[in-house]
């Protein structure tokens, strides 16, 4: 073992940071953080994996409940801060910074850049809950927003407006707090790319200590229990759009076969890297999408077009009422849903947040926040505008099986709603493809994460090593369906959900420290002189 000392900057001061580094067998590893994270992961694997999962699925689902509704204001009002203070920045003298200080210039173009931060954000998301989630508030599917009755205009009006509410702005303020604090600290300051180095105004040398330890073993176990259980319920649902468009048989063989394809896809991306891996699939992600969306736009114009406003009007009008947690009548459909959502975001605000912060650099802290809080926003208020007004109008019309049966498989909404479109087989095996790439997306931009972490911060971690990270991810969600199925992947998903609770907390203090950080810069300073 070797210590490496290296030097770094902060409020013009030197300050000496001793990094416990490997370097063995072609692993470049940060001891603590690599060999606390695997052990943990294989204590939870052996613990899930040798009882019963149903079980271990029930417990751990009564801790997130139990999370989730006696803590619900904290992730309600930390959420609403998160999204007032990305925009106080915008508006604040600290918006003039360039992340990478004045000359530094972007690493990729625009168009690059925002198609890598949606893909490895959400891409995956919209095609799943597209169509299910405003049919569901619509059509009283578990309650619905406010308590607005069912089946009436408010109702479809509030049901698009309730579905940007929990993929607009306020998810995308989550990940900008975490991305532009990681941003600012790694390039900027010169420290490590890694959650705790965002922390080193309030810990000082304890960043590199045990504290700053445990954050980054949180981040990782929070990153790969989150993708393992993403790849698993992409795995099922990738099944059933494959049954529902060729007829194979949905089966586990089918679901495993998928898991291992993409993990596959997966390393072969995080060999690459990210010019040669990432935003390739970023940018075809983003190219594949926009067609189907035009596709389905044009052949429901009508629909489509009437929706868009519906949705934002319906958004704008209730976006007050939906982000108070207090006194609500729908108190059971904000923890399903709101309260949920806040918390799975912030959960993943770490893989994220680092993904988006890896490839920002030369971007002003205005132009990041407005591009990350903004255009995602606005590419949503399209998708589910389109998507989710057709199916809706589908379901009004008494049209399909959405009409018919109602919302009783969420991953088949979307190909449901297909089903009454023109040349569906086309756009459905095109949806098909397009969730298989966006989950080898969100894969290898994990990956990537991960062995930045695990690496003391570095960003270019050994090949071995992001083969390992990558193969893991897969071999978690594999093992989890071959011995427990929806109940072990659901025990790993609650898992994940309530380590929402602890980085709600440590995101509050991050931007805290954010300030210290952005006070200490010397375009700052320069510009409160002149």
């Amino acid at each position: 073992m070797s210590i490496q000392k290296d030097k770094y900057n902060i409020d013009n001061t030197d300050y000496t940071i001793g990094q416990d580094n490997v370097q063995k067998w072609g692993f470049d590893i940060h001891n603590p953080v690599f060999g606390f994270s695997t052990g943990l992961i294989l204590l939870f694997l052996v613990l899930v994996l040798t009882a019963d999962p149903k079980a271990v699925n029930t417990l751990l689902n009564g801790i997130k409940n139990d999370i989730i509704q006696s803590f619900d204001v904290l992730f309600m009002w930390a959420t609403n801060f998160f999204v007032l203070f990305c925009l106080a920045l915008i508006v604040s003298p600290f918006g003039k910074i360039r992340l990478g200080g004045d000359s530094a210039q972007p690493d990729h173009s625009f168009i690059s850049w925002l198609a890598m931060l949606f893909a490895a954000g959400m891409g995956i998301g919209l095609m799943f809950w597209g169509v299910a989630e405003p049919v569901a508030y619509y059509t009283n599917w578990f309650g619905t927003p406010l308590n607005v009755t069912p089946q009436t205009p408010e109702a479809a009006k509030l049901a698009m407006g309730a579905t940007l509410f929990h993929w607009g702005l306020h998810p995308w303020a989550i990940y900008a707090v975490v991305a532009l604090s990681l941003a600012f600290f790694t390039y900027n300051k010169g420290l490590p790319l890694s959650i705790r180095s965002i922390f080193y105004p309030i810990l000082g040398e304890r960043t590199w200590g045990w504290p700053g330890h445990i954050i980054d073993i949180l981040a990782v176990l929070a990153t790969l229990f989150g993708l393992a259980t993403s790849l698993g319920l992409g795995a099922q649902q990738a099944a059933a759009g494959i049954n529902h468009v060729f007829g194979l048989k949905n089966d586990l063989s089918l679901q495993i076969a998928i898991i291992i394809g993409v993990t596959t896809l997966a390393i072969i991306s995080v060999i690459r890297g990210i010019h040669g891996g990432v935003k390739l699939l970023s940018n075809l992600n983003m190219l594949i999408a926009m067609l189907l969306l035009i596709f389905v736009c044009i052949v429901g114009f009508s629909v489509s077009m009437d929706n868009v406003s519906t949705t934002l009007f319906g958004y704008i009008e209730n976006i007050i009422p939906l982000s108070n947690p207090h006194q609500r009548e729908d108190e059971a459909w904000m923890h399903s849903w709101t309260v949920f959502y806040w918390a799975w975001w912030i959960s993943w605000s770490p893989f994220v947040g680092m993904f988006i912060a890896r490839v920002s650099k030369g971007r002003t802290i205005r132009e990041f926040l407005i591009a990350v809080l903004l255009i995602p926003t606005l590419v949503t208020l399209l998708w589910m505008s389109i998507y989710g007004g057709i199916a809706i109008d589908q379901v009004k019309q008494g049209i399909g099986s959405l009409a018919i049966d109602g919302l009783k498989e969420v991953p088949l909404a979307m190909f449901s709603m297909f089903d009454e479109l023109p040349m569906t087989d086309i756009i459905s095996s095109i949806a098909v493809i397009l969730i298989l790439v966006f989950f080898v997306t969100s894969s290898d931009s994990g990956s990537l994460v991960i062995d930045s972490i695990t690496a003391g911060g570095k960003v270019d971690a050994p090949i071995p090593q992001r083969i390992f990270w990558a193969s893991v991810e897969g071999a978690i969600a594999a093992a989890l369906l071959w011995i427990g199925g929806e109940n072990a992947i659901g025990a790993l998903q609650a898992g994940t959900i309530s380590t929402g609770l602890p980085f709600t907390i440590i995101l509050i203090i991050m931007c805290f420290s954010l300030v210290l950080g952005l006070r200490t810069e010397p375009s700052y300073k320069k510009g409160l002189r002149d």
